[in-house]
């Protein structure tokens, strides 16, 4: 018998309990302005967002009403991302599309 498994005899193997922590949420917003067409808005929303026609108008919509709209709701990482794919298609089509995001 080897010294580690003697040292082992009469210890009891216990497991530890681990508390998991949902990631914290955040909502990705696009904000209204005078010059964006709606068709980029709802192609960016059909695009990067995966949303449907009819929500992308609908969520356009509430942009060009309420002056901002949530476009999704992820983790951090990937609602940065998002963003930043945003704004780079919004600066290649020459758009002043502003996006941001904050916590649910």
């Amino acid at each position: 018998m080897t010294d580690t498994h003697k040292n082992q005899e009469g210890s009891v193997v216990t497991e530890q309990m681990l508390e998991v922590k949902e990631p914290k949420l955040y909502k990705a917003l696009l904000h209204n302005d005078d010059y964006t067409s709606m068709e980029f808005v709802i192609s960016i929303l059909e695009r990067i967002f995966h949303k449907s026609p009819n929500d992308a108008a609908q969520i356009m919509l509430n942009v060009h009403n309420e002056g901002v709209g949530i476009a999704g709701v992820y983790t951090k990482e990937i609602c940065e991302t998002k963003i930043s794919v945003v704004r780079q298609l919004a600066k290649k089509n020459e758009f002043p599309l502003r996006c941001s995001m904050e916590t649910v």
